[in-house]
């Protein structure tokens, strides 16, 4: 190392003055090439120089020649815009001075109009002066004049109470008495007439589409018997039906849920039971027995079952046998059921399910002869007394279980409502609920439809002869046509004709009020008067 550096010593001491001649002359080469640069620069700087100054010179003239160009059109458009509005000026100021003098001059005017009034009003005072003092003395001779009228009238009124003998409220109401009955009367005559009309034409309509409905309708009959007779081989049977000790009477009626009556009568029994289908159970059940000849509790209780697996069978077909010929379709599978059950239920001796599909023929013709809803009229008329094969299970009337079971079962409101309405428990407020409580009126009341006791027939009818001799005037009267006219004969020196009128009103709403009755009952009054001369 020490080695290395001295040599390396020697070779600077070596060289060293012809390193410093290069620095040197490198040091002079780059200060002439700056002067030199500068130079040129300046020369460059200063030519530069001038012509920008005379561009800004030639500038600036043109800007000094287009501003004074532009301050002397400035100048000519402001005269010009100043003479503009004066002239404007001028016009409206001649405008205003002439508008001026037209309202000076309508004031003018005014002026002398309201002297002008001034002066009539002064005039018309004077005038309204005088004849206000004219008035007050007419008005005074007007007072007077009324009170000698009060006082002429005061006279006139006692001079007439002497000679009427009556005084005025007494005349008044002589007079008012009159007058209501005149008026009475008149009523009495246009209402008669007015209803007569009207009849006529209803009648005349209803008689037809009736006549249609029971023409087309035209059942055999619907009227059956409620007593259940079972008819016997020989007099032998009865004893083999009571049994030893009576055990087989005793397993039939508990069974069956009947009372089996054996009596003299020859070769047959008679079943008694409120329930029709039990009835109809226990008769099958002893013919089969007796048809079969073994007759003994174990044997009995297996028939009754199997009769009543077959009789539900027989309900339920009977249901959909009348939902089809009545053709009402989409009723509840449990509606069918009860449906059917009415094959064993009777009202009156009328079969209640035969009842029924003749209410539904009868409203189905009525409904499309007067264009209402047949489907629901029928539907109506079939369903309307479903309530009769259960009353005997429910409590309440057959109206208001029917009402409830259509509504268990989804049935729409209108049928319901024709249900609810049928025995006037609610006001009908549809066609089709009329039409469905005058088919069950016309199904109940027509000839046959139904067996009544003599004895409820003789006291429906003293009934109806009782409510008619009630009223004042009445003679007597005589219920006709199994009840369904009632003829009232009335007293002519009591009752005039007018009078008829109301009194057969009077009778029927009494009627209606107080008697239950199926379908209507005819009000006749009668009044004759008779006159007897013998000739001698």
């Amino acid at each position: 190392m020490e080695s290395n550096a001295s040599c390396f010593s020697i070779i600077l001491s070596a060289d060293g003055g012809a390193v410093t001649g290069i620095i040197l002359a490198a040091i002079l080469a780059l200060l002439a090439g700056l002067v030199a640069g500068y130079l040129i620069y300046r020369y460059y700087a200063r030519k530069n120089v001038g012509s920008v100054k005379e561009e800004c010179d030639k500038l600036r003239s043109e800007a000094q020649k287009e501003a004074k160009d532009y301050l002397r059109d400035a100048k000519v458009e402001a005269k010009e815009e100043s003479q503009r509005l004066r002239s404007e000026a001028d016009k409206d100021i001649s405008a205003k001075r002439a508008e001026v003098a037209r309202n000076e001059q309508r004031v003018n005017q005014r002026d002398e109009q309201l002297n002008r009034r001034e002066v009539s009003l002064d005039h018309k005072s004077d005038l309204l002066d005088e004849r206000k003092i004219a008035l007050d003395a007419r008005e005074s001779k007007i007072e007077a004049l009324e009170l000698e009228i009060k006082d002429a009238h005061g006279k006139m009124l006692a001079e007439l109470e002497r000679v009427a003998k009556l005084t005025q409220e007494e005349a008044k109401e002589t007079l008012m008495n009159q007058m209501l009955e005149e008026a009475r009367v008149d009523a009495a005559a246009e209402v008669k007439e007015i209803e007569q009309k009207a009849k006529d034409e209803a009648n005349k309509e209803a008689r037809k589409i009736i006549g249609l409905a029971i023409q087309k309708c035209a059942p055999e009959h619907t009227s059956e018997s409620t007593v259940s007779t079972v008819n016997l081989p020989n007099e032998e049977m009865k004893g083999r039906l009571i049994g030893r000790v009576g055990r087989n009477i005793k397993s039939i009626e508990n069974a069956t849920g009947v009372d089996l009556i054996i009596d003299d009568t020859p070769d047959a029994v008679t079943v008694s039971g409120f329930d029709p289908m039990r009835r109809e159970i226990a008769k099958i059940t002893i013919e089969r027995l007796v048809a079969d000849g073994r007759i003994h509790p174990a044997k009995i209780e297996e028939t009754v079952e199997k009769v009543k697996k077959e009789i539900e069978s027989q309900v339920k077909e009977a249901g959909e046998n009348a939902a089809f010929d009545a053709n009402v379709y989409g009723l509840h599978p449990e509606i069918v059921k009860i449906l059917g059950r009415l094959k064993y239920r009777t009202s009156f001796g009328q079969n209640v399910l035969e009842h029924s599909l003749e209410v539904s023929y009868l409203a189905g013709v009525m409904a499309a002869e007067l264009g209402a809803d047949v489907k629901i009229a029928k539907r109506a008329g079939l369903l309307h007394d479903i309530g009769k094969a259960v009353d005997h299970e429910l409590e309440g009337t057959h109206v208001q279980i029917g009402v409830d079971i259509a509504k268990k079962f989804k049935e729409s409101r209108a049928v319901v409502h024709c249900i609810e309405a049928h025995h006037g428990d609610v006001e009908p407020e549809t066609v089709e609920a009329v039409l469905v409580q005058a088919a069950d009126a016309i199904s109940s009341a027509r000839p046959g439809a139904r067996r009544e006791s003599i004895e409820n027939y003789v006291k429906r009818l003293e009934k109806l002869e009782g409510v008619a001799n009630s009223f004042d005037g009445v003679e007597q009267s005589f219920a006709i046509q199994a009840g369904r006219e009632i003829r009232v004969m009335v007293k002519p020196d009591k009752v005039d004709d007018k009078a008829t009128i109301f009194l057969a009103k009077d009778i029927a709403k009494k009627i209606e009020n107080e008697l239950d009755y199926p379908g209507q009952i005819k009000v006749s009054v009668i009044r004759e008067v008779r006159q007897t001369e013998y000739a001698k």
